[in-house]
């Protein structure tokens, strides 16, 4: 049995997500775990809330609550909108566990050890109107390479480019907004990332089957302007994982915490080592998944995230892993990332500050989780950015779901139940028609498998429903209704073929619209068994087998309702 490991980026704890958020890492990492474990696999996936860090700060004093109240909300509520969704993961953690504080000070002590971390005397930006030193993207300004001026002190995210606040054009807070903002002296701890320059390169280089965007940040950030810049790795802020060399104090760094893109990575391990079972217990063999000595040597991990997360997912969580690994230590390094572009939402952008496009709690309060799951999945922006629209959304609604996969089930389940009964009915040979169909299915079958695992989910995506339009095809031209006039046992093999159909678009839709496919499978009263062949699929169900006739599936969005989602979802969130 092969064994997977899937991580997706994680969330960061102030606020709701909108659906660029979802499927740029966690909808289509969900996709990938869901497929793998139907067809076999022993699958670990993991992900966690990101709690550390001033935005969580100022968020918990908005809400005026004490931070770690905050952030204890704010987590059951992802955990709960992510289960909405259906996303299945073994564990969704917490960057505030006492397994990630530990194991992220186990490896700075260890990156220490390896030369890698350096303390420095610097400079920082302090705003006396917020009484407080500003972290990195909490001073905006101007990009000096592009000149977009909402860019971020540590990076600007329409150009990618990594910057230093005092790098910004008119800088301020992005708090308070004020000017008036000073440099003051203090002391942190650095990464020293160019040190592993080559050695990064080199890496990069042998990740020859990843994706053209996840290896094009990588080698942009490693050969841009002065190359991979060491990054400070402690801030001054209260909220967050102490500042120790492994159990032991870090001297002169008192009062100091770990900057938070620095802890989260290390987050993903943790999960593992918080991992409980639905009685409680620790999987006391959790590193078997991450150190290679344990067995990981055999688990193919597998990140998934947006494009602004590839730069410290391919280089500055991989310096962790590395310079720990040369102290003797032997963790795992991802085996693939894969990245996506953004999503935009109707002619603009995705904007939390502005609570502009549908968030997921939003979403779900209109519709259940499929209609947004197939949609986003079949739109991911792999090759580039990808636009939500409302029309769009309601075509692939009612002509891909309702029109298609829906209706195909309704009428071969209510066609069978009032012509032979609540069974699969008997009679009848294959003919032609049907051989015909089973080696179409076939190919697609194998096509479908092979965009899956490699993870093209567009392709995979049109694949699937090129075979759901095979099965409506297929019966409409088979045309039961017109058959059992003159030949009753014609129309009984067509009839027990297409139940068949229903039971494979169960197996082969459940990534896509788990809940769907739940119904298709409970109603045809079967297993989830990969096929291993379309023939043997199609001859799954045998006559006089039980089924029942499911509820509709999808119900088609009226343009009525597509104009009122469009006029709600337009401006600020309330």
């Amino acid at each position: 049995m092969s064994r997977v490991l899937i991580t997706s980026a994680i969330p960061y704890i102030n606020g709701i997500k909108h659906l660029g958020n979802l499927v740029g890492s966690q909808l289509p990492a969900d996709l990938y775990a869901r497929y793998r474990r139907g067809r076999g696999a022993e699958v670990l996936f993991l992900c966690a809330t990101d709690e550390h860090g001033t935005p969580a700060e100022i968020a918990a004093q908005k809400a005026g609550k004490p931070v770690a109240e905050y952030c204890a909300e704010m987590w059951a509520l992802q955990r709960d909108l992510s289960a909405g969704f259906r996303l299945s993961f073994d564990w969704f953690g917490r960057s505030s566990s006492p397994q990630n504080h530990a194991l992220t000070q186990h490896f700075a002590g260890r990156l220490d050890a390896a030369g890698l971390i350096e303390e420095r005397d610097e400079t920082q930006v302090y705003s006396p109107a917020d009484g407080r030193f500003l972290p990195d993207r909490y001073i905006e300004g101007t990009c000096p390479n592009c000149g977009y001026d909402r860019a971020r002190g540590d990076q600007c995210e329409n150009c990618t480019k990594q910057l230093d606040p005092v790098d910004l054009i008119d800088p301020r807070s992005a708090i308070s907004g004020a000017t008036d903002l000073e440099r003051r002296e203090t002391k942190h701890l650095y990464l020293r990332q160019s040190l592993m320059r080559d050695t990064l390169r080199d890496w990069i280089d042998t990740r020859t089957d990843w994706p053209v965007l996840t290896t094009s940040i990588a080698r942009k950030w490693l050969d841009d302007g002065d190359g991979l810049r060491d990054r400070g790795i402690t801030r001054d802020l209260d909220w967050g994982v102490p500042v120790r060399k492994g159990d032991a104090p870090w001297p002169g760094m008192e009062g100091k915490v770990f900057y938070v893109w620095f802890d989260a990575p290390i987050e993903y391990i943790a999960s593992a080592k918080e991992w409980t079972d639905a009685d409680g217990r620790p999987d006391a063999d959790w590193e078997r998944w991450w150190r290679t000595e344990r067995g990981a040597a055999d688990v193919r991990y597998v990140q998934f995230m947006g494009k602004d997360n590839v730069p410290f997912h391919t280089l500055s969580f991989p310096v962790t892993i590395m310079g720990a690994n040369s102290t003797g230590e032997d963790w795992k390094l991802v085996d693939y990332v894969k990245s996506f572009n953004y999503l935009n939402y109707d002619g603009g952008q995705f904007s939390t500050s502005q609570g502009r496009g549908v968030f997921m709690d939003q979403a779900l309060s209109i519709l259940p989780a499929d209609y947004w799951r197939w949609y986003l999945l079949r739109n991911a922006p792999e090759n580039g950015d990808s636009e939500f629209t409302w029309e769009t959304f309601q075509q692939a609604s009612n002509r891909d779901l309702a029109d298609v996969l829906g209706n195909f089930v309704s009428r071969v389940t209510k066609f069978c139940r009032s012509k032979f009964g609540e069974t699969v009915p008997d009679g009848g040979a294959y003919g032609p028609a049907e051989e015909a169909l089973i080696a179409d299915l076939e190919t697609r079958l194998r096509t479908y498998e092979r965009h899956m695992d490699a993870i093209d989910i567009r392709k995979a995506a049109a694949e699937l429903r090129a075979i759901w339009v095979v099965g409506n095809e297929y019966l409409q031209a088979a045309a039961p209704w017109s058959a059992i006039r003159e030949d009753p046992a014609r129309a009984a093999a067509i009839i027990r073929l297409s139940l068949n159909l229903v039971r494979l678009y169960g197996i082969l839709s459940a990534p896509f619209v788990p809940d769907a496919a739940a119904a298709m499978l409970g109603a045809m009263r079967t297993d989830a068994a990969w096929p291993g062949s379309a023939a043997a699929a199609l001859a799954a169900l045998p006559a006089g087998h039980g089924f029942e006739v499911p509820e509709n599936l999808f119900a088609k969005i009226t343009d009525d309702q597509r104009d009122d989602w469009a006029a709600r979802f337009s401006g600020t969130r309330d």
